[in-house]
């Protein structure tokens, strides 16, 4: 039986073996020592222990300094010699040793192969001849890596003939331009020397060659030293100048006067819209943006030292250019420099479209010709208009609040801004199920009893139950008024006028649906524009009872009852103070 790729004759190494040639693995096997990768010299690990020595195919072969081992020849011939015996070598490579130490094998190895069959005895691989310590074990606590079965183990060593001197390591400086022993380079004149001394892309031009071009006096690196120097400059320069810059923005800013302008201003004006919930800063950006203020700290300065610098309200502000930060915030405070339209709660859409042609310098109903035709692309609700009996579209849409109107603006622009007040305050409640639960019809009639709340009561105390009659009115049930509401706002909002006593002749007579003496149930639409209280009532009723009501001082005073003859009694008490 024979041994893995290999016969029972087969040869010692060999330097032509085709294991270190093309062969590879599939020529014969061949015997070698521990020869280092490293060019066919051994590589030194002295504190780490050496790997013990094998035969063939793991089988351990141990062996100590100075042992013999034993070599065969190319006839097959074994032979001894000592660990320490220099081998000679023909003009073929070929080893030879000296034969002295012939017979005096001191390891005796089994007659077998790997698998136990019988075969060639096996020698263990000899060290490096020229390593005499090549057996000899490592310092304590030394460590040998195991290249076995690694990457590092490959390509094997080459034979001593083939072994390449290593190349000469070459100086990185050219010895013409080395200064002389012991002087430093700066003293010896070359300034550039020592300044590419630390240059890491210097070094490896030198090392890869590319160097070679420059003159030896170095006069590129020279220029190059001296751009360096002029960076630097440049660089400490502005860094300085930086600092002193930005520090002397610190002070102007900490303790510095904020710029201002002198004066009054001059003739040139401009209109300013400040908008809900700015704060002091806002107000100067906006302020300095369009040219009024000089500085925004100067703003909120003069802001701050004024009395009545915070009442400073939301709106539009007709100011002039290049004014002092004082003089803007007292022109600001002054009710004839405000650029604005205020709609109050209840006020009807005709007198808010009569303030907007005022404010906006507009021909009278201007803006009421704009609303009726351009309602559809103001950004009404869906649920808007439902009623085609509605006398104004817009009624109940303008919600109560200031809004911006300078001369320059548009009415479509500030009727916008109101219905999207309106729009937003309203989206706040699902009016819609609100409706519902009220027995109403749809969000607009929700609408339009808070619009007859607010023109009916006259404190917001007075909200809830006058609420709570429109509903008791609206029911079937009601058998007091036959579901009449009887307002007489509805009367005078339909006849455009804000009269106390209406004769009951002139009451009856009109079968407007607006007239609510003469149509059962709401009006076809809003008849003002309700704000937040009333609203809130007209969602949230009382629950006591309450069918009438009578001012009875005529103005500010509204009393309730449950029944007709309580409502007579209040009807005889306002007469009593209005003279009747």
């Amino acid at each position: 039986m024979t041994e893995y790729g290999r016969g029972p004759g087969s040869e010692p190494w060999h330097p032509q073996d085709p294991l270190y040639g093309d062969g590879g693995w599939g020529g014969q096997q061949a015997h070698q020592g521990p020869q280092s990768p490293y060019g066919g010299q051994p590589q030194q690990h002295p504190e780490q222990p050496q790997q013990p020595q094998y035969g063939d195919w793991g089988h351990e072969q141990h062996a100590g300094y100075g042992q013999q081992y034993q070599h065969y020849d190319e006839q097959g011939n074994p032979h001894q010699y000592d660990q320490h015996q220099s081998p000679r070598y023909d003009q073929h490579g070929h080893a030879h040793y000296d034969q002295q130490y012939a017979g005096h094998l001191q390891q005796q190895y089994p007659q077998g192969g790997w698998d136990g069959s019988e075969g060639q005895p096996h020698v263990p691989y000899p060290a490096d001849p020229v390593d005499p310590y090549g057996q000899q074990a490592a310092p304590y606590g030394a460590q040998q890596p195991d290249f076995y079965g690694t990457p590092d183990a490959y390509p094997p060593p080459e034979p001593p003939s083939r072994r390449r001197a290593e190349p000469e390591p070459q100086p990185d400086w050219d010895p013409e331009d080395r200064p002389e022993e012991g002087e430093h380079p700066l003293a010896a004149g070359n300034e550039d020397d020592a300044a590419d001394a630390d240059d890491p892309d210097e070094d490896r031009e030198r090392a890869d060659g590319k160097g070679k071009g420059k003159s030896k006096g170095g006069k590129g690196r020279k220029r190059r030293n001296g751009c360096a120097c002029l960076v630097v400059v440049m660089v400490f320069g502005g860094g300085l100048a930086g600092v002193s810059y930005y520090g002397y923005k610190f002070y102007q800013n900490r303790f510095g006067t904020a710029p201002d302008y002198a004066g009054n201003g001059i003739d040139q004006t401009v209109t300013v819209e400040i908008p809900k919930g700015a704060g002091g800063y806002d107000i100067g950006r906006l302020l300095k943006t369009a040219g009024v203020v000089k500085s925004v700290d100067a703003f909120v300065a003069a802001q701050s030292h004024n009395p009545n610098g915070k009442q400073i309200q939301a709106g539009a502000y007709l100011l002039r250019k290049q004014m002092s930060a004082a003089s803007a915030v007292a022109l600001m405070l002054d009710p004839k420099s405000q650029s604005n339209v205020l709609v109050k709660p209840g006020e009807r859409t005709v007198q808010v479209y009569a303030a907007i042609d005022k404010q906006l310098d507009l021909t009278s109903g201007t803006t009421r010709k704009i609303a009726n035709k351009e309602y559809k692309t103001l950004g009404l609700p869906s649920w808007a208009n439902s009623n085609s009996q509605i006398m104004d579209p817009l009624e109940g849409f303008l919600y109560p609040g200031t809004y911006p109107a300078a001369k320059g603006m548009t009415p479509e622009a500030v009727l916008k801004e109101m219905v999207r007040q309106a729009d937003e305050a309203y989206g706040q409640y699902n009016l819609a199920a609100k409706a519902k639960d009220l027995d109403l019809a749809n969000p607009l009639q929700v609408i339009t009893v808070a619009s007859l709340v607010q023109a009916e009561g006259k404190t917001p105390d007075d909200f809830r139950k006058m609420a709570e009659v429109v509903y008791n009115r609206l029911k079937p049930t009601n058998t007091e008024t036959n579901r009449l509401l009887q307002f007489d706002s509805t009367f005078n909002y339909l006849m455009g006028q804000s009269k106390i006593h209406i004769s009951e002749k002139e009451i009856n007579s009109n079968k407007n649906p607006y007239n609510t003496y003469t149509n059962k149930g709401l009006p076809p639409g809003p008849i003002g524009n309700p704000g937040a209280d009333a609203l809130k009532a007209a969602l949230n009723p009382t629950d006591d009872g309450w069918i009438y009501f009578v001012a009875t001082d005529g103005m500010n005073k509204t009393e309730f009852a449950k029944t007709y003859a309580e409502f007579q009694r209040l009807k005889e008490k306002f007469n009593a103070s209005s003279g009747n």
